[in-house]
C-alpha cells in the first residue's frame, strides 16, 4: 500500500508541475509566478507521499529554479547557507558532544531522582529529564536513551506490584509521558526540534526578522512548561491513574544506573562547561555585547563556536584525543539541514514572484475574525502533523500562514509562531513522531490508549497555544 503511494507520488509531482507549466501564458498570473507554483507542488507530492528523500526533493530548487529562469544559480543555492542552518547545526555538534560522552544520562538520571520515588514521582521525573534533554538534543535520541531505563523500572513494578491495573496505568503513563515529553520538550528552544528552525528561517527570509534565542525561551519555556504539566495531570490523575505509591526498588535502580557511570570524567565535565557557556551566550547576548561595546555574538556565532570547541578541546594532550572526532559527524542529520534550505529557497521564490502576496489579497477579500484565523490555523498544523513529517508541513505550512496573516491585518509573528509549535504537539498516532513510534514499540502501549490520551491532548494543545497567541507570544513579539 505504502510503496503504491510512493509510487503515485513520484509520477504525480512532475505531472502536477507539467500541467501548471502549460497555464504560464494565461495572463493570470506571472509566467515566472507559474513556475514557482508547479515547483512547490512537485516538491510538496513528494515530501507527503515520501517519493524520494526528503532532502533529496529539497535539492529540486538548485536544478529547477535556474532552469526555469526563476533564479540564478547563486541565488537558488544561497538560502542552503542560511545562518540558519549553521545556528542549528551548531546545535547538533553540541547535542553530539553531549550523547558521546554519556552527559545527558546523567542528567537525566539526577533529574528523575529529584522528583521522589512515588509511582507519579517517577513518572514527572522521566517527563521532566525528557522534555529538559529534547530541548537541546533530538527527541529521537533523547527517548531512545530514556526508554531501557523506563523499561527496568516497569520490569521491577511488574514484579512486586499485586495491583495488576495499577500497573498496568502506571506503565501506559510511563511510556507515553516520555514520548509526550520528548515532543513538549522541544518546543522550548529554537534548537529543539526542526519545525522551530523552520519558523526562524522564514521570519528572517519573508519577514525580515531576527528571532533570538532568548525572545524564543521566553515564549517557548513557559509554554512547553504549562503543556508538560497539563500532559502529566491529564496521565497520572484523569486517564491513568494509579495507587501504587512509593517505589524503593525503582530508587535503588536509579542510584544503580548512576553508580554506574561512576564519578564525573574529565570529559564530561569539559562538555558541561562548553554547554553551559553556549547556554548563557545564547540567552545574555544582549548584556555581553554591550559589555564588549560590539555586536560580537549572535545566535549562529555562539552556536558555531559552542560545536568548534568539541573538536578543538582536547581530552588528554598525550593521545592526542579530542572532545569529538569527525567520525562524530556521521550521526548529524545532514538532510534536515538541506531541508531547510531548500524549503527557504522556495519561500524566497513565492515572495519573489508574487504568490505571497496574492495569498495575502485573498484572504484579505475575505472577512474572517482573528480568533477564526488562529483556531482553524493551529488546529490545521496540529492534526495535520499526525499524518505526515512536522518538518515538511512546517516548510510547506509556515509562509501560507504567514501570508495569511499579512492578508488579515495580524502581525504575522503572532499567528506563525503558534502554528509553527503546533507542529510539535502530535500525541495521536505511532506514526506522527520519532518518540511516539519508540514507546509504542515496547509493547506496553496500544494504538487505541495512545488515540484516546492523543486526542484530549491535541485539545488542550490548540487552547494553550491560542491562548499564548493572545497573552505570552503578544506580550513578548505584540
Amino acid at each position: 500500500m505504502r510503496l503504491s503511494f510512493k509510487l503515485i507520488g513520484l509520477f504525480l509531482g512532475p505531472i502536477l508541475f507539467g500541467i501548471v507549466l502549460s497555464f504560464q501564458h494565461s495572463g493570470y498570473l506571472d509566467p515566472l509566478a507559474f513556475r514557482v507554483l508547479g515547483v512547490a507542488l512537485w516538491m510538496i507530492i513528494w515530501w507527503m507521499s515520501e517519493a524520494a528523500p526528503m532532502a533529496v526533493t529539497a535539492l529540486l530548487p538548485i536544478i529547477l529554479f535556474p532552469v526555469l529562469g526563476i533564479f540564478s544559480l547563486k541565488e537558488a543555492t544561497t538560502p542552503y547557507a542560511s545562518p540558519i542552518i549553521f545556528l542549528f547545526m551548531g546545535g547538533f555538534l553540541i547535542a553530539l558532544g553531549l550523547e558521546e560522552h554519556g552527559l545527558h544520562k546523567r542528567i537525566a538520571l539526577r533529574l528523575i531522582k529529584i522528583t521522589g520515588t512515588s509511582s507519579n514521582g517517577i513518572i514527572l521525573g522521566f517527563m521532566i529529564a525528557t522534555a529538559f534533554l529534547s530541548m537541546w538534543i533530538s527527541n529521537t535520541a533523547t527517548t531512545i536513551m530514556m526508554l531501557p531505563i523506563a523499561l527496568s523500572v516497569i520490569n521491577l513494578v511488574k514484579h512486586d506490584s499485586l495491583d495488576a491495573k495499577g500497573f498496568n496505568h502506571f506503565a501506559i503513563a510511563l511510556m507515553l509521558g516520555i514520548a509526550y515529553a520528548a515532543n513538549i520538550g522541544g518546543v522550548a528552544t529554537i534548537i529543539g526540534t526542526p519545525p522551530n528552525v523552520v519558523f526562524v528561517g522564514y521570519a528572517q527570509e519573508l519577514l525580515h526578522i531576527d528571532i533570538g534565542f532568548a525572545d524564543w525561551m521566553m515564549i517557548g519555556v513557559p509554554i512547553s512548561a504549562v503543556l508538560l504539566l497539563l500532559t502529566y495531570l491529564m496521565l497520572t490523575k484523569v486517564l491513568h491513574k494509579n495507587d501504587l505509591g512509593e517505589m524503593s526498588n525503582a530508587e535503588v535502580l536509579i542510584q544503580k544506573e548512576l553508580s554506574a557511570l561512576g564519578n564525573w570524567k574529565k570529559e564530561e565535565k569539559i562538555v558541561a562547561l562548553i554547554f553551559g557557556l553556549t547556554a548563557m551566550m545564547w540567552i545574555f547576548k544582549e548584556p555581553i555585547n554591550s559589555i564588549l561595546g560590539v555586536s560580537l555574538l549572535n545566535d549562529t556565532v555562539t552556536a558555531m563556536i559552542g560545536g568548534v570547541f568539541m573538536f578543538i578541546i582536547p581530552v588528554s594532550i598525550k593521545e592526542k584525543t579530542m572532545l569529538l572526532d569527525w567520525k562524530a559527524t556521521q550521526r548529524l542529520p545532514w538532510g534536515i539541514l538541506l531541508l531547510f534550505g531548500g524549503g527557504m529557497t522556495l519561500a524566497k521564490a513565492m515572495e519573489t514572484t508574487g504568490l505571497v502576496n496574492l495569498i495575502a489579497e485573498v484572504i484579505s477579500q475575505n472577512q474572517f475574525s482573528a480568533l477564526l484565523i488562529f483556531l482553524l490555523l493551529i488546529t490545521a498544523m496540529l492534526f495535520l502533523t499526525e499524518l505526515m513529517s512536522n518538518v515538511a508541513l512546517a516548510t510547506i505550512f509556515i509562509p501560507i500562514v504567514m501570508a495569511i496573516a499579512d492578508g488579515a491585518n495580524i502581525n504575522p509573528l503572532l499567528l506563525s509562531i503558534p502554528v509553527a509549535m503546533a507542529a510539535s504537539c502530535a500525541f495521536m498516532m505511532p506514526i506522527s513522531t520519532p518518540p511516539n513510534a519508540i514507546v509504542f514499540s515496547s509493547g506496553y502501549i496500544k494504538i487505541t490508549q495512545m488515540v484516546r490520551v492523543g486526542i484530549w491532548l491535541n485539545i488542550i494543545s490548540v487552547l494553550v497555544l491560542l491562548i499564548a497567541a493572545f497573552s505570552l507570544i503578544e506580550w513578548v513579539f505584540g
